[in-house]
């Protein structure tokens, strides 16, 4: 830019004092035009590294995506093609998917167990309260049946002792006492039968167990143990099933495979630090770095234009997103070192600038590690912008030039 300038310059002043002589050429007027430029230059440069800064240093970046298998096998099919684009969803590779089928099927027919087993336990558990319910009304019937028993066994008792009363002072009949007699021993037989059952019942509904019987209990137990391994079952399942789905690899986004060696036939393992292959995602970032004092002004929203070495001539229009206000000097590691404090080399102490390409440029493609030079405008000195641009443009020109000659 500088040497532009002062090429225009010294053509003017030589055509003026040279050619034309319409000012004289003494002392005098050299010492002036030599403090003009000198001036002139220094608060160009000065002001449009504060209102149109410039960068020699602008980046395209892309995110690159290490592709690794969640699953190990060999390797059938690489339909992808390197270098070539590729729609996110698009088949990479294909791994053997034999031993995961196996496994789905496996899986399948403990779960259908697992579920019959779940089914018989919620039918034992039905049995065994209904069951519980029946003892119930067992214990209700031999408890009515025992109350019902014990007047008529007080009535048959009272009879045969006034029979026997009547037999011993001659006034009754023998016969009435022995059909009393033998009425009693029968209900007698009947209420220790109906004790006895009585007695049994208690007995069953007598074990509890958090206030239930023991036989629900331990139906209900089996069911809950049931529904574990259903649930254990069906997880299986599913990790069995996401294994097999695993087996397929796909483009993770629009984008390019770069240096595909992976050929079928290769085994592949579910190690980070084994990648099966590189993607490329076509989305990109444009960065511009610049020193922290050409800063001072910008901001997210200022129109912006690079050039890109790709496209010679070609100015590509953008405008600011974001200030990347970090770097790494700014970093400490956590260590059991004390920090330095001593001199150090000078580092770049240069902040990156996301820039956001124009709509009419979007449709440009941008490779990956492209560089070029650019220029940020802010909204402070608009006249001087111009220069900027122009020398931009200029600048742009004459690398498409250059390239031309070669």
């Amino acid at each position: 830019m500088e040497a532009l300038l002062l090429g225009i310059y010294a053509f003017f002043v030589w055509l003026f004092f040279i050619k034309l002589k319409w000012l004289p050429w003494n002392t005098t007027t050299q010492v002036t035009v030599v403090i003009i430029p000198i001036v002139a230059l220094t608060a160009l440069v000065l002001t449009l590294n504060v209102v149109a800064p410039s960068s020699a240093d602008v980046r395209v970046i892309k995110y690159v995506v290490q592709v690794v298998p969640q699953v190990r096998g060999r390797v059938l099919e690489v339909p992808v093609e390197p270098n070539r684009l590729v729609r996110k969803g698009e088949l990479l590779f294909r791994i053997d998917p034999t031993q995961y089928q196996n496994e789905l099927d496996a899986a399948k027919g403990r779960l259908a167990a697992d579920e019959a087993k779940f089914a018989q336990a919620g039918a034992g558990l039905v049995d065994a309260s209904a069951g519980a319910r029946q003892l119930q009304e067992q214990l209700k019937a031999s408890t009515g049946q025992v109350r019902a028993l014990q007047p008529k066994l007080e009535l048959a008792r009272m009879r045969v002792r006034q029979n026997r009363e009547l037999v011993a002072t001659g006034a009754g009949d023998r016969f009435a006492l022995e059909q009393a007699e033998s009425t009693l021993a029968e209900l007698q037989g009947q209420f220790a039968t109906a004790a006895a059952n009585e007695a049994q019942v208690s007995q069953k509904l007598s074990g509890q167990v958090n206030g239930e019987q023991a036989s629900v209990a331990a139906a209900r137990a089996q069911l809950a143990t049931a529904k574990a391994q259903v649930d254990i079952s069906r997880a299986d399942l599913g990790n069995a099933q996401w294994n097999l789905d695993q087996t397929a690899v796909f483009a993770p986004a629009d984008g390019y495979a770069i240096n595909v060696q992976l050929r079928p036939g290769s085994y592949v393992v579910a190690v980070p630090l084994v990648p099966a292959m590189s993607f490329v995602e076509e989305t990109y970032q444009v960065i511009a770095l610049y020193a922290q004092n050409e800063l001072r002004l910008v901001e997210p929203g200022n129109l912006a234009e690079f050039t890109l070495g790709t496209y010679p001539g070609r100015v590509i229009a953008a405008k600011v997103d974001s200030i990347v206000w970090a770097q790494g000097q700014g970093q400490v590691p956590q260590s059991g070192t004390l920090p330095q404090t001593g001199a150090y080399p000078q580092v770049p102490g240069r902040f990156p600038v996301k820039l956001l390409v124009d709509e009419k440029d979007s449709a440009l493609f941008l490779a990956a590690g492209a560089d070029g030079q650019g220029a940020i405008y802010t909204e402070h000195g608009a006249a001087i912008h111009i220069v900027r641009m122009v020398i931009l443009r200029v600048g742009a020109i004459a690398n498409y030039l250059v390239l031309k000659l070669h």
